[in-house]
Parts: C-alpha cells; structure tokens; sequence
C-alpha cells in the first residue's frame, strides 16, 4: 500500500439510501468522499420502495421508532436520538423536497414519487464534491486491525475509513445480492443468517381459492404454538395463490421465529361484536328467506371468500336461507370472528421488503457504528442484523446510523 496522503478520506461502499446519505453528510463536513455503487444508478431500491412513492421515514418521536423495531432496537438507540424522523423531514424539505403525511405517520413525498428523494440526495452528492464510481468492491485490506484499502473489479483503493453500505438479500434484482456479509465475513465478523423480513406468508390452507381478494377493514391477530397472541394489526390483507400478503402479513412477518408454529387469526368483521353479528345474520337470513346461503351471505362478504366460509363451516352453498340451523349459524359466526389461516412458511428472502438477519451488532459499536473488530470500517444500513416494522421505520434505520457512521468518520479525521 502508498504511504501517501491518501485520495479520498472515505470510501463508501453502495449507492443506496444508507450509502448515498453517508456519503452526503461527510462530504458536507468536509471529508473527500468517494462512492462506490456496482449498478449504473444510484438508488436502484429506494426507487421502489412504498410501492413506488418511497415512506421516507414516520413522523413519530424516537422511542416511538425504538418501539417498531424489534430485532437489536437498544442497539440503535443512540443512533435514532442522534437522528431523529424530524431531522430526515428537515432534511429533504430544506432540499427542496415536499413531504406529506399519511395515515400512521407514513412520510411521503408530495409528489408520490421516490425519484424526488433519489434527486435530493443526488443533488447533494454534487453539491458537497462526492466523487462517485460504478465499480464493486470485492474485498477489504486490513493491516494490525485497521483498514488500509478496498478491492474493487477495477482494482485497489488506498483508503483508511470506509463505510459498508451493501443492504441485504432482499430484491437481489436491485443489487442487494449479500456482498457486503461477504465483506464483513472476510475480516471476522459474525453475519446472523439472512432470512426475509416484512415478508408475504405461506399457507397450505384454502387461500388460493381467494387468490386476488384483498381485505379492508381487517382484524389480524399472529399467534403461537402456545395460543399466545404475538402480534395484532389493523387494515389491509391480500390473498394470493400460496397464502397471504399485503400490508399485516408483513409486519406479521417480523415477529416469526424459527422453528416455531404461527397461525394468523383474522376477525373478518370487528366493528361487529358477536351479539351484533349474530343480529344482522338474522336479518339478513329473513330478508332473503328463499334464496340459497351462497347468494344469502352476499351483503356481508365478498364473492370469493363465500364458498370458503360455507366448506368451513360444512354449509351446502345451495342450501336455503330460511333452513340454516342454529348451530349452522353459530359455525358462521366463529368463522367469522376467527377466521384462522396455519402458516407454513415464509416466502424466500428474494421476495422480503427487508432482510433480518446480517451483521452481529455485538461487533459494531453502537454510538460510532464501527466495527469493534477493525477500526476505521464502519457499517450502515440494512447490512446490521436490525429490522423494523412497515411505516418508514427501516428507512428511518438507514438516515440514522449512515448519519452516525458519517459523523463518527468526520471526528476521527479531526482527532488524527
């Protein structure tokens, strides 16, 4: 290696939401940046996430994101107060990026589109002098325990800081392919086994049949093999040809462990109490005495989901409303308020919003986000074994520890 005044005072290594925003706040404090992203565009996953409109970040307080994080959140906690969900909105909206919130919190762009926070951070990357390559680092060069250079497909980088910025496993199509665990690996550190995260469930019940339905207004509570609830949301749910997604599957997801049995029950109706239910099958079952209990159930449930209940409860579709026993209306009612799909599995981590699982945070200091292993090697982002829930929790992850690791990078500089 030169012993030269070396080019650059950081190397940042992946072009994503955690790398761009490292590499914009060091710059902006002085340090001589380069980026390093192995795609031909910078933001390759912040361009589809929220579906397309990217959730910034949740306007909440700190404890409050703490409290959405369940995997390692005492490990973020200096990192979230140091960069809280209302320094992200100040920064993009004095960058002249609009935002908006939505229901839970959700931060968006008013536009409704990611590319407006992707040309924010581009537009600072230029402004602070952030040279930026299209290269991939293959490799770290660490002497006595400290980082001396980064390997890339083009050749070697003379470097002693760097920062991972890599992501997990999850949309490998966007460049999230593991390189970083590979990185980490290769000068000792410790990488919990990636598995999928916010993730869309597997059942081998009778999902497929209501392949397409999508449910509003849902009670959806997760519950172990010991019959205790886990997890309880409110909202959306879509059934698919292997079991469910949408949006409480996948926060449901975050709660899975392994080797464990889950079932998800939902209340198809919970604005209704059993008593009221049990009213309005009454009412209904008269108002439509003579016709069969397949076109009966009409008003209270969706087409699709009808001939499922009815199999359930063993209810002939062409049995008419005015011959349903009381007990038949009983097993239409437990149905209803418990509506219970077994969990087989989840999809594979190629299909995950986010990947648990990466970095052994025991081997990174919390406040700097260094590795304890190698000094001058840092980590931010989703590449750290830490998760959170749906509603710009995972995104406001990545502003917070690249905001640490980038400040931890500009104090050492000065203390050399």
């Amino acid at each position: 290696m030169s012993t030269k005044r070396l080019t650059n005072d950081l190397v940042v290594i992946g072009g994503g939401a955690a790398g761009m925003f490292a590499a914009v706040e060091a710059a902006k404090n002085g340090l001589r940046v380069l980026l390093l992203e192995k795609n031909e565009r910078l933001g390759k996953k912040l361009a589809i996430t929220g579906k397309g409109r990217c959730n910034v970040t949740n306007a909440c307080l700190p404890e409050e994101v703490l409290k959405n994080i369940p995997k390692n959140p005492r490990f973020l906690y200096s990192a979230v107060y140091g960069f809280t969900p209302q320094q992200t909105m100040t920064f993009f909206e004095e960058n002249g990026c609009p935002l908006k919130i939505e229901r839970g919190n959700r931060v968006f762009p008013l536009s409704d589109r990611s590319a407006d926070i992707i040309s924010v951070l581009e537009r600072c990357l230029k402004q602070y002098g952030v040279s930026i390559r299209q290269e991939r680092a293959t490799g770290l060069f660490v002497q006595e325990g400290r980082l001396v250079g980064v390997k890339t497909d083009r050749g070697i980088i003379s470097c002693n800081r760097a920062i991972v910025c890599t992501g997990g496993k999850s949309y490998p199509l966007t460049g999230s392919t593991g390189d970083g665990y590979r990185l980490a690996s290769s000068v000792g550190h410790t990488i919990m086994e990636p598995r999928g995260s916010l993730v869309p469930l597997e059942s081998n019940s009778d999902c497929a049949q209501m392949q397409g339905l999508s449910l509003r207004n849902t009670e959806l509570k997760l519950v172990d093999g010991k019959r205790k609830t886990v997890f309880r949301d409110f909202g959306e749910l879509l059934f698919t040809h292997f079991g469910i997604s949408g949006p409480m599957a996948l926060s449901a997801s975050a709660h899975l462990k392994e080797n464990e049995k889950y079932c998800v029950v939902l209340d198809l109706k919970p604005a209704l109490d059993e008593a009221k239910l049990d009213a309005r099958f009454l009412r209904d079952f008269e108002k439509y005495a003579n016709r069969s209990m397949e076109n009966a159930l009409a008003d209270l449930y969706p087409h699709s989901m009808i001939p499922v209940l009815l199999k359930r409860c063993n209810i002939s579709p062409s049995m008419q409303a005015n011959s349903l026993t009381k007990q038949q209306r009983r097993l239409l009612l437990e149905q209803t308020k418990k509506f219970v799909i077994p969990i087989t599995a989840t999809r594979p981590v190629e299909e995950a919003i986010i990947t648990r699982g990466g970095v052994n945070v025991k081997e990174v200091d919390p406040k700097t986000m260094q590795s304890k292993l190698v000094s001058g090697l840092y980590f931010a982002g989703e590449i750290l074994d830490c998760d959170a829930y749906t509603g710009g929790f995972n995104l406001q992850i990545a502003w917070s520890t690249a905001y640490a690791a980038a400040n931890a990078c500009v104090q050492s500089l000065s203390d050399d």
